[in-house]
């Protein structure tokens, strides 16, 4: 972690040449998860809190339109899908009708979902505790009754839907085959984790850590058996680092135990990977330890041409994280030079910088093979 070559290491990556989809034999991209990967799914949920349709959240993206990405212009899944050569990410899956699929240039959807995580329960009933001056408010809470999120049960689910009508299209074999050679990324976790590190539950750390290791389980297996093989799972990044939670250390410094929640997540996901991989012998997959990658840049910012790491570029009060990104929010005008663009989520240059990392990056980001590598297994 505080190895400084690996600061060298991750700047490499960004030298590395782009390659497109078909050149990499991958004829498209699905991607599942949460607000990190989100790129328009909520702006159809029209009970949920959890959305990013206005300002200033798109002040960088052409025309400096809101989207409904949490960022201030294009995030992590663009980022991703512009390595293989796509334009940014695949449309959200709630924007597509049958049309969208007939097209010869179909290259995938994107299911992710802002506040979902890998419990059914994280975004509807478990409280994510936001601070506003010197009281913790449960957000979310009062609206369990409403769609707040597209859990990623349900991401799966669409994602069936969008094979079922595929195979009717194209036939079941091309379909089978395209699947299979398909890339699945995968960001989820932060959220779990937050309900959890901010409720007053009796459940234990290490219970907790095996409910969400069942629940990805699970989720995983449910993806092979619809023919998935290619896995670029991303793990939690260091979220007590964010400034949503900095703002509840009287120092303004990192919430170290939820950091180590983050640390502990990803050895168990490492663990379960390398088991779904031994039991399935077809499958590939690639870990990007997010956790590495954010602390390396957070410890030496400038070689990253960061100068800002505790404080969100858009937002409000302490550490500009005292409340969401809105258009009456507080906007930094050097938004390239921060790590956050809210109080939760990195700016489009941070989501670049990780993006690069986990196409190109060594094994101490990325393990045991990098994305590049993943799409050519």
């Amino acid at each position: 972690m505080e190895n400084k070559s690996w600061v060298g290491l991750l700047v490499l990556c960004l030298a590395i040449a782009v390659v497109g989809l078909a050149e990499a034999g991958v004829p498209a991209i699905f991607i599942l998860g949460d607000s990190t990967a989100d790129v328009g799914t909520n702006n159809f949920l029209p009970g949920s809190m959890a959305r990013a349709d206005f300002p200033h959240n798109g002040v960088d993206f052409p025309f400096s339109r809101a989207t409904g990405r949490f960022s201030n212009g294009l995030n992590s899944a663009d980022f991703l899908s512009k390595q293989f050569g796509l334009k940014r990410s695949p449309r959200p899956f709630l924007s597509l009708n049958t049309t969208s699929l007939h097209k010869k240039s179909f290259r995938g959807v994107n299911f992710a979902s802002g506040g979902s995580g890998l419990l059914d329960i994280t975004g509807r009933t478990m409280l994510t505790f936001m601070k506003f001056g010197k009281e913790r408010i449960p957000f979310g809470a009062p609206f369990v009754n409403r769609k707040n999120v597209i859990s990623l049960s349900e991401q799966i689910q669409q994602l069936s839907l969008v094979k079922s009508n595929l195979a009717a299209i194209k036939g079941q074999r091309l379909t089978e085959k395209l699947i299979s050679k398909s890339l699945f990324f995968i960001s989820t976790g932060s959220n779990d984790l937050f309900g959890y590190y901010h409720s007053n539950t009796s459940f234990s750390k290490e219970a907790f850590l095996s409910s969400l290791e069942l629940a990805y389980e699970k989720h995983l297996k449910s993806l092979i058996d619809l023919g998935a093989r290619k896995f670029g799972i991303i793990s939690v990044a260091p979220i007590g680092c964010c400034p949503s939670q900095r703002i509840y250390n009287t120092t303004g410094g990192c919430l170290e135990d939820l950091n180590d929640l983050a640390i502990a997540f990803h050895s168990r996901l490492d663990a379960l990977l390398f088991k779904l991989s031994s039991e399935h012998k077809s499958i590939k997959y690639s870990l990007g330890n997010a956790f590495e990658m954010t602390i390396n840049v957070i410890q030496f910012p400038l070689a990253f041409n960061f100068t800002q790491v505790e404080a969100a570029c858009c937002g409000a009060g302490k550490l500009n994280a005292e409340s969401f990104c809105s258009p009456k929010a507080k906007l930094c005008p050097n938004r390239n030079n921060y790590l956050f663009w809210d109080l939760f989520h990195p700016t489009q240059a941070a989501s670049k910088l990780a993006a690069v990392t986990l196409y190109n990056g060594g094994p101490q980001f990325v393990y045991p093979i990098n994305f590049a590598q993943l799409a050519k297994a």
